[in-house]
């Protein structure tokens, strides 16, 4: 399947975001995307006032650590299946029963958080709808491919990625605005996570605009039935992403970027919880970890607008290495003192950089990864780094003190970031042998 927008011409030159936009169908999913960013944002945000900063109780770190595990493994397990099933239904159709799907369950999750439910049914029907969401975003980073020139893929996935992920902190912020005017109690906390189902509702809406098969797959190389097909989908993306030096190399910079921020959402939370005081204008509690939270957006729109300049600049390796070692200063030195201002700067920082490394590996995913299984990798992609940010988060409660303060971690999350050159330079250099 080609549309207007399939380029393979080599020497095709950067266009730029005003011409990318002009291209309907990439306009169509990047506005896909908002919706359903927007919406995951607010859910999420919503959610975590009504569990973590519920005034009404207090909760522990290991309480904390398990509703990350919760919303996190459990459908990185079972990622990679659902990236089989990119590669062999119609994207199309995926996206918009997966969005409508993920909106009625929004709505029973906030009906049950207004009437009082807690506890592990919450945090199951969190996970199915956070779940679904990380099946939406390896589908529309799949169809990518489809709506803009192969030269451009760098910066049209810049663009959609980054722009989505700040649409994502724009939600959680309405989420703590609508907690201030529904209230923090249980029924405030539930209508502000039903406003979510708009962004579900609007997603389906515009994927359902797209032609039959205008997303891809081109051609489904699969098993004869379905269940083949899922059952194969770990080991093709596992052997294609290994198979492929660049992407091989993106992952060890991810996953250790993954880890080790793991670890400083879990301080940073429960210092904003028990230990920060309000800093000027910013107030501790939910109030601060939403701007915190929009730090962090600004340093992945920063991202978003420089990380082509910087490759093209120094070149993707190089790129990766040094946004990987700036990340490790930061996590050490903005880190260690444990103090709000320190906090807000660690996470622009490492918001930008950690964008910087993912927008890398995208592109080098999808350039480098055909068609066919492009789906399972990034399916694959998600996988790994859910559950190596879960373990972070899971392993840093075991030691972490009740007020966040830990020296220790902050030692810990800088050799990760360490670590992770040291594996991105290793497997780089496997592949300029192999070369």
């Amino acid at each position: 399947m080609t549309t207007s927008a399939d380029v393979s011409d080599p020497h095709h030159i950067r266009i730029g975001p005003r011409r990318l936009l002009a291209i309907g169908e990439f306009r169509r999913l990047l506005f896909s995307r908002f919706s359903s960013q927007w919406g995951d944002g607010l859910f999420q945000t919503g959610l975590a006032g009504a569990v973590v900063f519920n005034p009404e109780r207090a909760v522990s770190p290991s309480e904390i650590a398990v509703g990350f595990v919760v919303l996190l493994l459990p459908y990185s397990v079972i990622g990679p299946f659902a990236g089989a099933l990119l590669d062999r239904w119609d994207r199309r159709r995926v996206l918009v029963v997966a969005n409508l799907l993920r909106g009625v369950l929004i709505l029973f999750s906030a009906v049950c958080v207004a009437t009082g439910v807690a506890g592990f049914p919450i945090l199951l029907l969190a996970l199915i709808v956070i779940g679904i969401s990380r099946f939406v975003g390896a589908g529309l980073s799949a169809s990518l491919p489809h709506v803009v020139p192969v030269p451009n893929l760098v910066e049209a996935n810049a663009l959609s990625v980054t722009l989505g992920a700040v649409v994502s902190v724009i939600g959680g912020g309405c989420a703590v605005g609508l907690r201030a005017v529904f209230g923090e109690d249980n029924a405030g906390s539930g209508l502000t996570a039903a406003v979510a189902v708009v962004g579900s509702g609007l997603a389906a809406l515009l994927a359902s605009r797209f032609a039959r098969g205008a997303l891809g797959p081109d051609r489904v190389v699969e098993p004869a039935t379905a269940v083949a097909a899922v059952a194969n989908g770990l080991f093709d993306g596992a052997r294609v992403a290994l198979r492929t030096p660049t992407v091989a190399a993106g992952f060890c910079a991810l996953l250790a970027h993954r880890a080790s921020f793991g670890i400083s959402l879990l301080m940073t939370v429960i210092l904003m919880r028990y230990s920060f005081e309000s800093w000027g204008p910013v107030e501790a509690g939910l109030p601060g970890l939403g701007v915190v939270l929009g730090a962090g957006g600004i340093g992945i729109f920063v991202a978003g607008l420089t990380t082509a300049r910087l490759v093209t600049s120094l070149g993707r390796k190089r790129t990766v290495f040094i946004a990987l070692g700036v990340a490790a200063l930061s996590q050490f030195g903005l880190g260690l003192p444990m103090l709000l201002p320190t906090t807000l700067a660690a996470a622009f920082v490492i918001a930008y950089t950690g964008q910087v490394v993912k927008l890398c590996v995208d592109a080098a995913v999808q350039r480098d990864i055909g068609d066919e299984t492009r789906g399972r990798v990034f399916a694959l992609y998600d996988m790994l780094f859910n559950i190596t940010q879960a373990l972070a988060v899971a392993i840093a409660a075991t030691v972490i003190p009740a007020n966040g303060e830990s020296v220790t971690l902050i030692v810990v999350a800088t050799v990760v970031y360490l670590a992770g050159i040291t594996g991105f330079e290793l497997v780089s250099r496997r592949g300029q042998r192999v070369a």
